[in-house]
């Protein structure tokens, strides 16, 4: 509080000084203009007066000194005769727009292209400007080009990538696909690599697996791999052929149909194998050697090994596979092998052809003697009914082509139709087929001569 009141009483005393104060300046001026008025100036008065004109025709002087020089004769006696403390000779206009210094013809500043976020006039066209050589982006060759970098793939990003490129491989079979996911990676100096999992991979898959990476190889070559890129990937499987034998026993004499498919398709230089002659140290590995080399002696003439894995799967023609299936067939009723005539079964990986082995059984059925044929092959339908190999659509497909064809078969088989519903019965007592199946059977209906007195007619 007694802060607060010395304040107030400072600005007090403040406010009573600037009021004498500005008395005295009224009182001086009064008495100047008194002095004025009568002529009785002192000189102190006298000069005082004298310096407040020198510096009000100054600033007269300052303010018609930024008038333009260019304008009209015109224009200069119109302001003669008008007021001297106005550019133009007139009172300004509220809100006028023109210039108030004189300068310009009074047109919108730029053409009215000057506004705030304008780049130009409607319809201007601006001109190619020259690098500037001071620029510290400046460029001596010329135009920069941006380019995409895609960072190089280290050994654990590459397993990762390349694995799943190599399975969906094996799904549709189209090495240009590969080729263009491998164009959009940067193996950089890894690039053999891609050979080597390739390959590795296809040792634990099927024989159509292993014809699909062996043409993939060969599409490589010369396109995004060279010879001794896939040198150097075959260098590097057998240095790992102990550890891939874990999962592969067969891995050796995979490996040497694999380097003798490449030599032949002119995917690994010819000299290959000669670098290792005398050099090998691993049993597993001079035994993939020695495989490859029999192969290539055994074709003389360079030509392409096209049947080293065997034509997998839907690629056989169907005359072939139809070979296999009656031999398969044979086989088993000579030596009553199931497990055998399972595993060869797999290999032609055809489950979509499998009803062609059950139309080829009830045929071979059909056409023995005694009954022997007739258990055995009931037993090895059961056997691969059992373990899902044959399923119910394939099952009941090949039963029905015999049905459509029984009429035919008949011309060479008089006793089809009764051995056909034995063994149909036999199938269904041994759950192989469904109870609507074994009724669609059909039966040779009997045909009987009726009396004489009938015409001699036909009655079934």
């Amino acid at each position: 509080q007694v802060l607060s009141a010395i304040l107030i009483d400072v600005v007090n005393i403040i406010l009573r000084i600037t009021a004498v104060l500005s008395i005295k300046s009224h009182q001086s001026q009064f008495t100047l203009d008194i002095a004025e008025v009568n002529g009785n100036w002192t000189p102190q008065e006298k000069a005082l007066h004298e310096a407040r004109l020198k510096a009000k025709a100054k600033r007269r002087v300052r303010k018609s000194s930024s008038r333009s020089e260019s304008l009209s004769e015109s224009l200069s006696g119109e302001l003669a005769d008008g007021d001297s403390h106005s550019p133009k000779g007139k009172v300004p206009v509220p809100n006028d727009r023109k210039s108030r210094t004189g300068k310009g013809r009074g047109l919108p500043k730029k053409g009215g292209a000057g506004g705030k976020g304008v780049w130009g006039a409607a319809g201007m066209v601006y001109e190619v400007e020259e690098p500037d050589v001071k620029d510290p982006n400046y460029d001596e060759i010329g135009d920069t080009v941006y380019a995409t970098v895609v960072p190089e793939l280290d050994e654990r990003e590459l397993e990762k990538t390349v694995n799943p490129i190599v399975q969906e491989y094996f799904e549709h079979g189209d090495t240009k696909e590969v080729q263009m996911l491998l164009r959009e990676l940067n193996l950089g100096h890894h690039k053999y690599e891609f050979s080597s999992l390739a390959v590795s991979l296809s040792l634990e898959g099927k024989a159509s697996h292993r014809e699909l990476t062996s043409r993939l190889l060969r599409d490589l070559v010369g396109k995004e791999l060279s010879e001794s890129d896939m040198a150097r990937a075959f260098d590097k499987i057998l240095k790992e052929l102990p550890d891939l034998m874990l999962d592969t026993p067969e891995a050796p004499q995979m490996l040497g149909q694999f380097i003798a498919r490449a030599i032949a398709d002119h995917a690994l230089p010819m000299a290959f194998l000669d670098r290792y002659k005398g050099k090998v140290d691993c049993d597993h590995a001079r035994a993939a050697l020695d495989r490859a080399a029999v192969l290539l002696s055994m074709k003389r003439e360079m030509v392409r090994l096209d049947n080293v894995w065997g034509v997998g799967g839907g690629l056989r023609p169907v005359k072939h596979l139809v070979k296999e299936m009656n031999l398969l067939l044979k086989e088993y009723l000579v030596s009553g092998e199931v497990k055998e005539a399972e595993r060869c079964l797999r290999d032609l990986e055809v489950p979509h052809f499998h009803h062609e082995l059950v139309y080829e059984a009830v045929v071979m059925v059909l056409e023995s003697k005694g009954d022997t044929a007739v258990k055995m092959m009931c037993k090895l339908l059961q056997a691969f009914w059992k373990i899902g190999l044959v399923t119910v659509d394939q099952m009941n497909r090949g039963f029905q082509r015999v049905y459509d064809e029984l009429p035919e078969i008949n011309l060479d088989v008089p006793h089809a139709h009764s051995i056909m519903e034995s063994f149909t019965d036999l199938c269904y007592q041994e759950s192989v087929i469904t109870k609507q199946l074994r009724d669609s059977c059909p039966s040779r209906g009997r045909k009987r001569f009726v009396s004489e007195g009938d015409g001699g007619l036909i009655k079934n």
